[in-house]
């Protein structure tokens, strides 16, 4: 007859639990080396003169991919602001470079990284007087149609999402009637009856909706004469597009919103024939920003210890998130 000890029995699952805990901490402390090896690595790359590796002998169309969600905060590794704008200098001043195709493939993003984008973008078109086309990958919304407005044309594939023209300040969340059930009490102290207003502890007052109401009106009334004046439209059949809604490739095409659904090869071709380039045969160079083990490594990180927060800590995370409120050119709709 087997006899267990009761202490054992109890033992044993708490060895586990303290291998299970080493192991974590030293799975931690490797990821923070390696991190910290990138990080150093990274900055010996980004204070070199990278522009080396961009120099051609040949004429070319560059072609510049525009991916993930827009911002100047490296939160989508996907995208990279000040690569891209470096890309588009180093070609305003490169005589071999005969155009510039936008291969765009983005929900939109942040007003200020979107609009930095835009200005860089007819700075090309204003010093070099060279074609640009924009070319709308699965999506090219919001932000992306931005970008893409100011080009010469516009070619989208035929299952590409387009349009969302319109501005989000993104989500208010009012947990003070929540809070007042748990007899919980805040206080705020500001100087300034609006300073901490979108606190989600406290109701937003008429003026305060006014406040941001007014903030992003002015963003949206930039995009619309943006597109307007990109486009040759005319303002009030732009507003009528312009609230806001996706349009699937066909639709953006019989509104007027782009030019041709084909493919992006069907487009490049377009631009070498329209623009005598056909000489430029094998010179099509394709620019796109690598994707850094660094922003490996923060997106891992930053995933297992999301794996790791409570159900209240992930909606608090969120709710923090959202209470920063910047002013977007971002569509919700997603293909």
């Amino acid at each position: 007859m087997n006899t267990y000890d009761p202490a054992e029995l109890y033992q044993k699952p708490k060895k586990k639990r303290k291998k299970l805990k080493k192991g974590l901490i030293v799975f931690l402390a490797i990821a923070v080396v390696i991190l910290g090896i990138s990080i150093l690595l990274s900055a010996a790359v980004g204070s070199s003169d990278e522009s080396h590796m961009y120099q051609y002998d040949e004429d070319y169309i560059g072609v510049l991919e525009i991916h993930g969600t827009m911002s100047s905060d490296g939160s989508d590794p996907a995208y990279n602001q000040e690569w891209i704008l470096n890309r588009i200098d180093q070609m305003i001043h490169d005589d071999y470079n005969k155009g510039l195709m936008l291969s765009i493939d983005t929900p939109g993003g942040s007003v200020y990284t979107i609009d930095e984008l835009y200005l860089k973008i007819k700075e090309y078109q204003d010093e070099t007087k060279r074609p640009v086309y924009a070319y709308m990958e699965s999506m090219a919304a919001s932000g992306g149609y931005y970008i893409s407005a100011p080009a010469d044309k516009i070619y989208a594939n035929r299952n590409c999402w387009t349009g969302s023209i319109g501005v989000t300040v993104g989500t208010v969340y009012d947990i003070s009637g929540f809070l007042e059930d748990l007899g919980i009490k805040t206080v705020t102290i500001t100087a300034g009856d609006n300073k901490a207003m979108g606190s989600y502890v406290e109701p937003l007052t008429s003026e305060q909706k006014e406040i941001y109401q007014s903030l992003v009106d002015e963003a949206y009334d930039q995009f619309v004469h943006i597109v307007a004046e990109g486009r040759n439209m005319e303002l009030k059949d732009v507003i009528k597009l312009a609230d806001g809604r996706v349009y699937t490739a066909k639709q953006a095409k019989e509104n007027g919103l782009i030019d041709v659904v084909s493919t992006r090869d069907e487009a490049i071709q377009a631009m070498k024939e329209e623009y005598n380039m056909l000489y430029c045969e094998a010179e099509i160079i394709s620019y796109e920003p690598e994707v850094t083990l660094q922003n490996l490594l923060f997106g891992a990180i930053e995933q297992m210890a999301e794996g790791a927060k409570g159900e209240y800590d992930q909606i608090m995370k969120l709710m923090e998130e959202n209470q920063k409120f910047s002013i977007s050119y971002l569509s919700e709709v997603r293909h």
